[in-house]
């Protein structure tokens, strides 16, 4: 995973990176010192083994910070494969190689990485780019390294050609599915990669920082590793939009005393939460170039307080709100401002209370209160989680859907939407098709959940339909969707979904309904849009355009129109067909009916005086005698018309279920005249109730006519 040299970030950025660093309180890490040290241990021999390599020591240190205990014995050996078997490899800057290794460990140890990660990490490159293989690294270090460095470790280009890098993305999700330090790792080197492309050309340069800008960053921010997210946004902001970010770096390098105005607020805020008796740690946190270049387009002309932000870190839950109760008190809150992300947090572990306050001189300080945990799992995300699979072999050994069906152990961090995404990858027939669908997924920076009939949950991209809903709920078979109900009132499929609505699906019976064309227009999340588009292109009659004229149907709930009553064809000489009535006049026994061949060799049916068969036959389609059969189910669509009023649609509704039909799809148009058009395609169990079905509908007070419905090329009348 090489990774190229000249760091493009400017010196105003280096100096709020050494200052950072220095608040930490350890020295700004030179890696050109750090490359020197590793090339001459390779000239000196290896290291004792009573001490660590110098090369390493400041991982060592970074990582002794956060694991006080670890056993850095195998970061010693990690290190020595590493540096040997990368001996003599160097860098386009000139450096060695190793230095790359060394570095992506030691952004994770900075993060908290625990110690299988950080052997991982020195060892990601050695089996995609030395004589290293992945049996010695399971024979050195165990199988869970090798997991990881497999997980990260490139395609052939030569077996993939130019699909390599989405299938080595590919590779990277499903093997994150069982074990997020997978991504953890690509995050860091993909860090350190970005820190040094300036000797590469433009092109390249522009091409890996798109990727970086449309892959890497959204699953940064939905693993919660903010710290390394904001890193890559400057950096992607320097290379891809250079005017804007020099702006943005001469806008910050002229304000030199801009935090001035936020120490100010910070030492007030400080006093309040003292007299307060709540202990809390008040810091300055500077906005990174491309947060302050989103403030200045949304407020114009910035002010002091504008170039960072306060952040408040206290022990417990509770005292967040108790902050946060003493701000509002004692200065004057800026309401619209305020997020409560604790009781309700982000789908990627993020927690945290957001507010703004007004200082007395008019300054407005925007302000973040978190615990000290909030505060590490905010920034390191899932490498603050550690090893997910520490205590799994009990847990696996009580519950046995620990593991999945092939075998595989279940991450049990594993956030929804990296589930949703492992599911729909599967079905995506080629690499474009999952290239193009994982930009479009990690696009969507927000969440929603949805409540089952049955009690259960959906997670579901913001903007999602009942259509998503369906194949998020059902996979394939939410082909045979019919219809939903959104918090108990029937809805069109294409509905788009709120964050707490509850949904009931409803699937059709039988296994031949199909969806159609427009649900692609609906349909937000990969997994529909693929499943969708798969279905279509197996059946093209299905995607057919409607003929020249004809009006496109009104329906808020799809119907199944595929089953009903029993019915043959007579076809003396020729192969079966599917029978089965048209939706355009919904033939019930006893009518009088005729049929006709249709594409895919089927034969639809319809009543004799429906006004297609008048069309079929000036178009000289020679009609196929058909006929009922001895069972009297069918559907039938009616076509009740009557005076608007209050409670209408659910007394037509009630009068239909007393008489034992179920409606498969119902649409209401809007009113006219104070009158209202309902039409029910309805399921009998006997045909034969079909008169009495209409008596009772026309009984419901304020309906005037109840009449059977057919489609002619002029659109839909009344039989």
């Amino acid at each position: 995973m090489s990774a190229e040299a000249t760091n493009p970030v400017s010196a105003a950025e280096a100096a709020v990176t050494d200052a950072s660093v220095r608040r930490r309180g350890r020295a700004r890490i030179d890696l050109r010192r750090i490359g020197r040290a590793a090339l001459l241990g390779a000239t000196a021999g290896p290291a004792p083994r009573d001490r660590l390599p110098d090369a390493i020591s400041h991982v060592a240190e970074a990582h002794r910070a956060h694991h006080p205990d670890a056993d850095l014995t195998v970061l010693r050996r990690a290190y020595v494969l590493a540096e040997s078997s990368h001996r003599g490899q160097f860098r386009k800057s000139g450096e060695p190689y190793i230095t790359h290794p060394l570095a992506v460990t030691l952004i994770l140890a900075e993060l908290g990485a625990e110690t299988t990660t950080l052997t991982a990490s020195l060892l990601h490159d050695t089996v995609e780019d030395t004589e290293v293989t992945l049996d010695q690294v399971r024979r050195e270090f165990g199988d869970e390294v090798a997991y990881l460095v497999d997980g990260v470790t490139k395609v052939e280009k030569i077996d993939y050609g130019a699909a390599a890098e989405p299938e080595t993305f590919r590779k990277m999700l499903v093997a994150t599915g069982s074990d997020v330090r997978v991504m953890s790792i690509k995050l860091a080197d993909r860090l350190h990669n970005m820190r040094t492309l300036g000797v590469m050309r433009a092109e390249k340069q522009a091409r890996i920082a798109k990727v970086t800008r449309d892959v890497l960053i959204p699953l940064a921010e939905r693993l919660g590793v903010q710290a390394l997210k904001t890193e890559l946004e400057d950096l992607v902001f320097a290379i891809l939009h250079p005017e804007e970010y020099e702006t943005t770096r001469a806008l910050v390098a002229g304000n030199p005393r801009a935090g001035d105005a936020l120490d100010a607020v910070a030492e007030q805020v400080t006093a309040v939460l003292r007299e307060a008796g709540i202990g809390a740690e008040v810091l300055v946190r500077p906005r990174h170039f491309v947060s302050v270049h989103r403030v200045r387009l949304k407020r114009g002309e910035l002010r002091g307080c504008d170039f960072g932000r306060l952040l408040v870190l206290v022990a417990e839950d509770a005292d967040c709100y108790g902050v946060l109760g003493e701000l509002h008190t004692c200065f004057t809150p800026v309401i619209s401002e305020f997020k409560d992300f604790i009781a309700a947090p982000k789908f990627n572990l993020y927690q945290s209370l957001h507010t703004a306050i007004a200082a007395p001189d008019g300054a407005v300080a925007e302000v973040l209160i978190r615990t000290h945990r909030m505060h590490k799992v905010a920034e390191a995300g899932v490498v603050a989680l550690g090893n997910p699979h520490v205590g799994q072999e009990t847990a696996e050994q009580q519950d046995p859907a620990a593991r999945t069906d092939d075998g595989e152990r279940v991450d049990p961090t594993r956030p929804g939407w990296l589930s949703r995404l492992l599911d729909w990858q599967q079905a995506a027939p080629d690499p474009d098709t999952f290239w193009t669908s994982l930009r479009a997924d990690l696009a969507e920076d927000d969440e929603i959940t949805v409540f089952r009939a049955d009690g259960g949950t959906l997670g579901l991209p913001a903007g999602a339909s009942c259509v998503d809903a369906a194949y998020a709920q059902h996979g394939e078979a939410a082909h045979g969707c019919l219809g939903a109900r959104v918090n108990g009132r029937l809805a069109p499929l294409g509905t788009v979904l709120g964050d707490g609505d509850t949904v009931q699906l409803l699937l059709a019976q039988d296994a031949v309904s199909g969806p159609s064309p427009e649900w692609l227009d609906h349909a937000r999340t990969p997994a529909a849009r693929i499943a969708i588009t798969g279905w279509l292109r197996a059946h093209p009659e299905a995607a057919a355009p409607p003929a020249a004229g004809a009006p496109r149907p009104r329906i808020n709930v799809t119907a199944d129109r595929r089953s009903g009553a029993e019915l043959h064809a007579d076809l003396e000489g020729e192969p079966p067909a599917a029978v089965r009535p048209a939706g355009c006049c919904t033939p019930v026994p006893p009518d009088e009916i005729t049929g006709f061949r249709v594409r895919g060799g089927s034969v639809t049916v319809h009543r004799a005086r429906c006004a297609a068969v008048e069309a079929m036959s000036r178009l000289g389609r020679a009609p196929v005698a058909v006929r009922w059969g001895a069972a009297g189910q069918g559907r039938v669509t009616l076509v009740a018309e009557s005076f608007g009023r209050p409670g209408l649609l659910a007394d037509l509704t009630e009068a239909i279920a007393t008489a034992g039909a179920a409606v498969v799809a119902a649409n209401v148009e809007p009113p006219s005249e104070q009158r209202v058009r309902h039409t029910y395609t309805l399921h009998l169990p006997d045909a034969a109730a079909l008169p009495a079905l209409m008596r009772a509908m026309r009984d419901v007070p304020g309906v005037y006519d109840v009449s059977r419905a057919r489609r002619g090329a002029s659109g839909p009348r009344r039989a």
